[in-house]
């Protein structure tokens, strides 16, 4: 099955008639659908297919017990009216991949592996790539059984109702030292190759990046007849901390965004009782991310002060730099490099991955697709299929190179 194919098979799944966007949350009728093309795909070409402890699809080609295997694959869920591309663009580009080795008919001496792992974007309990947390042991299972949605309900309570056993989640040690290379194509989100002229690059490190929820809480009353003197309105405070995080993002060279809020009572003419928002903030280095951060506490303290409300400040994710492994990342280089017509520039990026969790584990790197428009998240995100088809002969070249070493 070509790329195209298999691209348009995917396309309608856990897609909104009003945004155009995804909803493909964990442990959803959307998430099953894409977790069914993904059994569909391995199986049709007869690859050893599994789901290990913590709900995270494999196929292999080879015995993965025979150890020192190279995988590649992403994610298939998404953001809240999210975009085609991340995550998905992964998984399609490995099975084509695949399909092209073996057209080529490529000698592989080592065992190949395609993953998708669940739960990458966090849309559904809050926390980010919830599937390679647990296996690598960042995200214990004590942890992930707080894990709650929207309604209340828990992690385990959703993996149950879809069919999964939670009370086998945790660290997954075995599976991981089979693993001697995890490679992830995904779709830039951003516009460095665009502006360079290049289809294709090779990711250098993950900045360090983190959640953090802002609680505000005044007193609820009278929107009408509640004095401007006498209220003591949350609103007030987290607006203002809002336009700090830009601010204090400016200042640093890095990126802040409230982009979630929760509002109580939550009434047109009630003065609220709680705001609660979420900061992300991102930056090239420690410091910066540091620097931003509390510089956007300490000036929400103030205006929480300034109108009488109490701030809670909790720290709900975190994750350090990552640079991937640079072994693996010049090879990656050298092996593309050998295609004269292709420039494969190296650089970082802001945005969280699953092969980031892994790489404290495993040896693992990245390629990037161009993304004409840089827009991520959002039903705009896109890319050419030219450079997607270029992206799928990128990483069949890296896998041939490492799977026959």
């Amino acid at each position: 099955m070509s790329f195209h194919s298999m691209w348009a098979e995917l396309l309608p799944v856990g897609r909104s008639s009003a945004s155009g966007g995804y909803r493909r949350f964990a442990w959803t009728g959307a998430d099953a659908d894409c977790r069914a093309w993904f059994r569909q795909q391995a199986e049709a070409r007869g690859l050893a297919y599994e789901v290990d402890r913590n709900g995270n699809q494999w196929a292999w080609l080879g015995d993965p017990a025979a150890g020192n295997a190279v995988v590649t694959g992403s994610h298939l869920d998404s953001v809240p009216d999210g975009g085609a591309f991340d995550g998905p663009l992964g998984v399609v580009s490995a099975f084509a991949a695949l399909d092209e080795l073996r057209g080529r008919g490529a000698r592989i001496t080592r065992p190949l592996g395609i993953v998708n792992f669940g739960d990458e974007e966090g849309a559904r309990f809050g926390l980010a790539c919830v599937g390679s947390r647990l296996t690598s042991g960042a995200l214990t299972v004590e942890q992930a059984h707080r894990l709650t949605d929207a309604d209340g309900i828990t992690l385990p309570e959703a993996m149950e109702a879809a069919g999964y056993d939670p009370d086998t989640i945790g660290p997954d040690a075995e599976r991981l030292d089979r693993i001697g290379a995890f490679v992830e194509l995904h779709v830039e989100q951003g516009r460095a190759l665009d502006l360079s002229g290049d289809r294709i690059g090779v990711a250098s490190a993950i900045w360090p990046h983190g959640r953090w929820r802002f609680d505000f809480r005044g007193e609820a009353n009278h929107a009408g007849t509640t004095r401007l003197a006498d209220r003591r309105d949350p609103m007030l405070g987290y607006a203002e901390t809002v336009l700090a995080a830009r601010r204090e993002a400016e200042l640093a060279g890095a990126v802040a965004t409230f982009g979630k809020i929760a509002v109580e009572p939550n009434g047109v003419n009630a003065i609220p009782s709680l705001v609660r928002g979420w900061l992300d903030s991102r930056a090239a280095d420690q410091a910066s991310l540091d620097t931003v951060v509390s510089g956007v506490e300490k000036a929400a303290r103030e205006y929480a002060a300034a109108h009488g409300v109490d701030l809670d400040v909790v720290r709900e994710s975190f994750t350090p730099v990552v640079e991937f492994d640079h072994a693996l990342r010049d090879e990656l280089a050298r092996i593309l490099g050998s295609d004269t017509e292709l420039r494969v520039p190296v650089l970082g990026t802001g945005a969280g991955h699953d092969a980031g969790i892994l790489s404290g584990r495993v040896p693992t790197a990245m390629l990037f697709v161009r993304n004409p428009t840089g827009v991520s998240h959002s039903p705009a995100e896109s890319a050419t299929e030219d450079d997607c088809v270029a992206g799928v002969n990128a990483l069949a070249d890296v896998l041939e190179g490492l799977a026959r070493t």
